[in-house]
């Protein structure tokens, strides 16, 4: 007889925890993900107590691969509306991964026989959350400690740990509750028992609470900011549309707001559409526009914004595996996703390098490269887009100010953000264009990941979206001046540059370092343990 495990017990569990796990990501909910685990615990420990069979094990990774598919696609969703296709690659693969993950974690719990043994799920999951923010498939939305982006005060405390602390936080809560559980049952004993989980729910809650009211952060030098939210849809207009255009929209909104003493305009990710050759970009109209325009009115002023550019290869042994041959020249170049520093003394240059799977890059360019054409086409580029090894950061002239210009997608990963900050950047520019996921919670979710970065680092952030939502972001986390979505928009501050070395900014992620060695140590062991039980004992002869 087929084991109860499989029946309306199994998947009702299955869909607890996929229903638990998505809606923390909703409404100001982030309090069920100490929960939401718990379904899912149970259902592996129902599958640890039957036989192993195939067919058994086939039935539990598919009720765990459901699980987490559900999740995916409960809350990002709205990736649909940029490419339904690859929305759907990115469902079934991460999904897959997360099951691949899980399933081993069952696998090395039971191989390990312990009664610590449930804990190694924190290690597992911290490894490969981390795993997944260095490969070319990269995709960290659902990164457990991103959840309480929208409870910032809760977690002050990621100044030391990161997001990967609350992704630990998140899981040895829910084993906690489990243990009490799996114990003694839906119960009042067990609501007991579990005084250890809520313990751990409500301390680093109220610590949290005492260093947001404690903190007294430096005096500091401040600088007059200007953000520009030109509202130009990407669909139907900003790649269609004139540049000189958008150019003198631009200039209609921002001079009524520039003065003398204004620092930085910030304008957001590929606000030039025309393609830039790096090679001359001085000489390039665009900026000869930028330049006459607000530079020589408004000597103080340096202007962030984001444009496509190009370079062409002249030595063979620069070419990239991304770059593309230019069939009139016959040389090879690169085209970048760029943010630019225009000031009156230099131009600088920063490449996007966290770029988005299957949209601005091939996976694996030196393997997959005969299909990058394949890639779709967003944001005026085709193909793998180029990168650079490291982070570029534009200082002000006067030496003080320095601005870490983050693009897009790459706001969502912490230890790679601190790059900047090691390189001295001391207040973050986020350029980014959240249009192309129309009025859905992708471009919210996106908005508040952007508050973790602010408190891993203790930096303000200048945030210039192009359809919205544009803001201030203070190094507690808390949004100011948040514009309205698809508005038109000009806002101002006088952002204090930040003084702080964090303990997060100055030895990264040391939780996930930790854990990969942790996960590589209790993999081995398991295995080692399984070829032990299967290496057939010989007897002595007599």
């Amino acid at each position: 007889m087929e084991p109860s495990f499989f029946g309306k017990k199994a998947l009702g569990l299955t869909l607890a925890s996929a229903l638990l796990l998505a809606s923390s990501w909703y409404f100001h909910l982030s309090f069920l993900m100490f929960f939401a685990w718990v379904p899912l615990l149970l259902l592996e420990a129902d599958y640890a107590r039957v036989k192993h069979l195939a067919r058994q094990k086939l039935k539990f990774t598919g009720l765990v691969y459901l699980c987490f598919l559900l999740w995916n696609i409960l809350v990002t969703w709205w990736v649909t509306y940029a490419s339904f296709g690859g929305a759907c690659m990115a469902f079934i693969c991460n999904s897959l991964l997360m099951t691949m993950v899980f399933v081993s974690y069952s696998s090395i719990k039971q191989q390990l026989g312990k009664f610590w043994a449930m804990f190694t799920l924190i290690p597992l999951w911290l490894a490969w959350e981390h795993a997944h923010t260095l490969w070319d498939l990269t995709w960290t939305w659902l990164t457990l400690g991103n959840v309480f982006a929208f409870q910032h005060e809760w977690i002050q405390w990621y100044e030391y740990t990161g997001t990967s602390g609350g992704s630990a936080w998140v899981l040895l809560v829910n084993l906690l509750l489990f243990r009490s559980i799996s114990t003694y049952g839906f119960s009042l004993s067990a609501v007991k028992k579990s005084w250890p989980a809520f313990a751990l729910i409500v301390v680093p809650i109220l610590l949290s609470y005492l260093i947001l009211n404690t903190r007294t952060p430096a005096a500091t030098k401040r600088y007059n900011i200007i953000v520009v939210q030109p509202n130009l849809d990407p669909y139907n207009v900003k790649f269609e549309m004139d540049f000189q255009s958008q150019f003198s929209k631009m200039l209609k909104l921002v001079k009524p707001t520039l003065t003398k003493e204004t620092n930085y305009l910030i304008l957001p990710e590929t606000f030039i559409t025309d393609n830039l050759n790096e090679a001359d970009l001085a000489q390039h109209e665009v900026i000869r526009w930028f330049k006459d325009s607000l530079l020589v009115p408004f000597p103080k002023l340096h202007i962030i914004t984001g444009c496509n550019t190009y370079r062409f290869y002249t030595d063979p042994d620069e070419i990239s595996a991304t770059a593309r041959k230019d069939e009139t020249s016959g040389l090879y170049y690169d085209q970048f996703n760029t943010a630019l520093q225009i000031s009156t003394s230099a131009i600088a240059i920063y490449h996007k390098s966290k770029l988005v799977p299957g949209v601005e890059r091939m996976p694996f360019p030196w393997l997959l490269k005969p299909l990058e054409s394949l890639a779709i086409n967003m944001g005026g580029t085709m193909g793998s887009l180029g990168t650079q090894p490291y982070r570029s950061v534009f200082r002000h002239s006067d030496g003080n100010a320095v601005a870490a210009p983050v693009i897009c997608y790459e706001s969502v990963y912490a230890d790679y953000l601190t790059q900047y900050i090691r390189a001295g950047a001391n207040f973050i520019a986020i350029i980014t264009n959240d249009g192309w996921w129309e009025d859905t919670p992708g471009y919210k979710q996106h908005l508040n990941y952007a508050r973790l970065r602010a408190i891993e680092n203790r930096v303000p952030i200048a945030r210039s979206a192009n359809t919205g939502i544009s803001c201030f972001i203070t190094p507690d986390g808390a949004i100011q001046q948040a514009t309205g979505w698809w508005k038109d928009a000009v806002i101002s501050a006088s952002l204090p540059i930040g003084t702080e070395r964090t303990f997060f900014n100055r030895f990264g992620d040391l939780l996930s370092y930790l854990s990969v060695g942790l996960a590589l140590v209790f993999w081995s062991w398991s295995r080692w343990l399984k070829w032990k039980n299967r290496t057939p004992k010989t007897s002595k002869s007599l």
